[in-house]
């Protein structure tokens, strides 16, 4: 099913594309506080519930969004929506484990490094340039990372530590293929993460204790991450894709890292130290410093692509098709 771009404004398309990462980021960062809500289900249990409201809640909206023409979006993914949803399954896996085994403000600073993973890896997979301004703006960023990670690696939790490096790992691949899968709608992506991780979880939990028995208090606290933190925060993030750097999603997105540890702080009292807030106000001012720098680019590539005078993308982009969120 093919689109055209109709009634380009590309004076503002950019600055809702960055607005949409950020808005993700802020979603995803209510996840600590339910994870640490959960009164009995086990880390796969938990996956197994919230993957299935993601695949369920995506595949819904791709429904409602394609009429009659949902395989035919999913065939569309091909190979790159594949790559993407099991990174992202992947991401998922890790992450859960990670934020069980350490602290909620420990898993997110790990995961935070994304940012250079992706611009390590979009510079290799999709020979996308980094500009001298972005690399500016992530040293920035990692001396609020740096400051952070120094305070919380202290209570030394090795297991989750790794995983929490293996989120951000998942999570870089899924960007890049993204990336990769831009000029087609990638939301499938997504639904096959959440069936990836559905399948993989309830392989492991049916035959332990319990199986996938959980209250019903845990059962709708997974829905609730599954379906509405996760679900929406990755549809607004994959809009955003179509527009963005690989580099620049990841970074944009650690809003996440900013405000999890203050919600669970305030909800829970799980207090994070004075290196920890410093080092995240540092990161959240060089977020901010990048979504105002990135929109005269983000003008830019909106006007190639709605065929005001060009049908080629600065910075190795391609023509872009309308994204799921009125990016258009």
């Amino acid at each position: 099913m093919t689109h055209t771009l109709t009634h380009f404004r590309p004076d503002s398309v950019p600055l809702r594309a960055y607005g949409l990462v950020l808005l993700a980021g802020g979603l995803w960062s209510l996840g600590g506080i339910i994870v640490r809500e959960i009164e009995v289900a086990t880390q796969w249990q938990l996956l197994f519930y919230r993957s299935v409201a993601l695949a369920v809640t995506l595949f819904g909206f791709l429904a409602a969004r394609r009429r009659g023409h949902v395989m035919r979006t999913f065939q569309a993914a091909g190979g790159a929506g594949i790559v993407a949803g099991m990174c992202l399954a992947a991401s998922f896996i890790c992450f859960i484990f990670s934020i069980t085994h350490t602290t909620v403000a420990n898993t997110l600073f790990l995961l935070s490094s994304a940012p250079f993973l992706s611009a390590a890896l979009g510079r290799i997979l999709l020979g996308e340039r980094i500009r001298s301004s972005m690399w500016a703006i992530m040293s920035v960023a990692f001396i609020g990372i740096a400051l952070m990670v120094w305070e919380s690696l202290g209570a030394g939790h090795l297991f989750g530590d790794l995983t929490g490096l293996g989120a951000a790992l998942g999570f870089s691949g899924f960007t890049v293929a993204l990336r990769r899968g831009k000029t087609v709608e990638m939301l499938p992506a997504i639904c096959l993460a959440g069936t990836f991780g559905a399948l993989v979880a309830g392989a492991i939990a049916l035959p332990l204790e319990n199986g996938l028995v959980i209250p019903w208090h845990d059962v709708l606290l997974c829905v609730l991450y599954g379906g509405a933190v996760l679900g929406l925060g990755l549809i607004m993030y994959t809009a955003g894709s179509r527009y963005v750097a690989a580099a620049e999603l990841t970074l944009l997105s650690l809003t996440e890292v900013v405000l999890g540890p203050i919600w669970v702080w305030l909800s829970i009292g799980e207090v994070p130290g004075g290196m920890t807030l410093l080092g995240g106000m540092i990161l959240l001012g060089a977020i901010t410093g990048l979504a105002i720098h990135g929109s005269q680019k983000g003008n830019e590539i909106a006007k190639a692509a709605s065929g005001y005078g060009s049908d080629r993308l600065v910075e190795n982009s391609q023509p872009i098709r309308p994204g799921p969120l009125g990016l258009q």
